[in-house]
């Protein structure tokens, strides 16, 4: 039985991940985090034909990654929100609808100025879908079954991260780079079939009252403004106006803190702060994916314009970290919910940033097996012990009625993180963001590959410091400070 008044499955009825339904649930769970994971492999992939189509340089390319992720971390938040209160299969089958029209405006664009729009309208998709995908499986799924549930979601996720390089250099040697963002409709039409037959509909009792979009107005403007000023000052622009939109990034952002913390109903509990693990494993997301975000950008752009591999095998050659996550991502989550997430989590992120500096042997002309796949695999080894515990690790930090807050707030994490490192790349390099793409980027690429190595270091020595396991507190014996003489 569920609980009076409540849509949440009760631990009676939770579905079981054996069953019929409960493989459906993470299925479509699956194809939509997958659809959202396909759409940024393969648009990086496609990144220099679509410069070359719009005959445009660094700056514009940033603008088509950033402006996704701007909206897709900023409104993150609300999705878990709006799930959590009004259904999250409902609103994750909106986001999926949204994600599709979306895609097919961007794969029509005229020119890369409207280009960029449809990927801030496919940012607002994702930010309703992503957060869905795995409250889904936190809220729909038995307890006992979740860590593993999630190490098969990130495994098969990998399928669409895995197949998305392969698939976007096809894509844009062959029919053409908007095919990158055109096959996103099919996808959808399933997942939203899915959904719909075979995913039980779960909702927070305790959520009520108004939404939060003061919070997130004031906190997309907070890392609208962060982004542009990284990217202008990348540009050369003006030291006052540069200076103008980084104070207004840090009034916007000192408001949303404000905002959150007095408002009855906001998007993020602070409560759910309280919890150590939590919080630890959100600080330690956003060095990972910053990492992350910034290495998968540059190195599909290193691979085709100074190496000289062709789109199709730029991608071919980024896939085997992904191909090892796929196999054995299930495996890891369920071996870290069995010794606990630090030692897998400081492991991982130590083999992924040594997997990182082995990949600046790619150079002009790199001979695959020895420039690229060593760093390749290297890095899929890290990714596999990384990825599926941290995901795990921090919704089991927050209680099930959460569980959509929580994904809202770890994802939104990862996106902020992803945005604000590519948008920071000419800037930590000393790259004009107005260059083109040419044999000099192999600077560009030398120079960021350190600073995303040390984010993951930094990572690795948070994991172990910050996830040691608290002594238990001993009873303190109360001695009289005068013995009481026996009888």
């Amino acid at each position: 039985m569920s609980t009076p008044g409540s849509d949440t499955p009760s631990a009676t009825d939770a579905v079981v991940f054996a069953s019929a339904r409960g493989r459906w649930v993470v299925a479509c769970a699956v194809l939509g985090s997958g659809m959202v994971m396909l759409d940024g492999t393969v648009v990086n992939v496609a990144l220099p034909k679509i410069g070359e189509e719009f005959g445009v340089g660094l700056a514009p390319l940033q603008w088509t990654v950033t402006s996704y992720m701007l909206t897709l971390s900023a409104l993150i938040l609300l999705g878990g929100s709006l799930g959590d209160r009004l259904g999250r299969r409902r609103v994750f089958v909106i986001g999926v609808v949204w994600f599709a029209a979306s895609s097919l405006l961007s794969g029509l664009a005229p020119n890369v100025v409207v280009l960029v729009a449809a990927r801030a309208l496919q940012g607002i998709g994702g930010a309703l879908l992503t957060p869905g995908s795995l409250s889904m499986i936190q809220s729909s799924l038995r307890r006992s079954d979740r860590a593993r549930a999630i190490g098969v979601w990130s495994g098969l996720g990998g399928v669409a991260a895995a197949v998305g390089p392969f698939l976007g250099g096809w894509l844009a040697d062959g029919p053409g780079w908007r095919w990158a963002f055109l096959i996103n409709v099919p996808v959808a039409v399933v997942c939203v079939f899915v959904a719909i037959r075979h995913v039980p509909e779960t909702r927070d009792p305790d959520a009520h009252g108004p939404f939060d979009f003061g919070g997130s107005v004031v906190g997309a403007f907070a890392l609208a403004c962060a982004t542009f000023a990284l990217i202008r000052a990348a540009a050369g622009g003006s030291a006052i106006e540069i200076g103008g939109v980084a104070l207004a990034a840090v009034v916007f952002g000192v408001a949303f803190v404000t905002v959150e913390r007095r408002i009855a109903n906001p998007m993020i509990p602070t409560d759910i702060f309280a919890s150590r693990p939590f919080t630890v494993i959100n600080v330690m997301t956003f060095a990972v994916y910053a990492a992350f975000g910034g290495y998968f950008f540059i190195a599909a752009l290193q691979l085709q314009v100074v190496s000289g591999y062709s789109a199709f095998w730029a991608g071919a050659a980024l896939t085997p970290a992904t191909i090892l996550m796929l196999l054995f991502s299930a495996r890891s989550g369920a071996f870290a919910a069995r010794i606990g997430p630090r030692a897998p989590l400081t492991v991982g992120a130590l083999f992924c940033a040594a997997g990182l500096l082995l990949m600046l042997r790619i150079g002009p002309h790199a001979f695959y097996p020895t420039d690229v796949l060593p760093g390749a695999l290297v890095l899929g080894v890290g990714m596999v012990l990384l990825v599926a515990p941290l995901t795990a690790t921090v919704l089991d930090a927050a209680s099930d009625e959460h569980s959509g807050v929580a994904s809202g707030v770890n994802n939104a994490v990862a996106r902020a993180a992803g945005l604000l490192s590519v948008a920071a790349i000419p800037l930590i390099t000393g790259t004009s963001a107005n260059a083109g793409l040419g044999a000099g980027f192999d600077d560009t690429f030398t120079r960021a590959i350190p600073v995303f190595a040390a984010l993951l270091l930094a990572a690795a020595a948070l994991s172990w410091v910050g996830l040691r396991p608290t002594p238990p507190r001993r009873a303190r014996i109360h001695r009289p400070e005068h013995p009481i003489p026996s009888k």
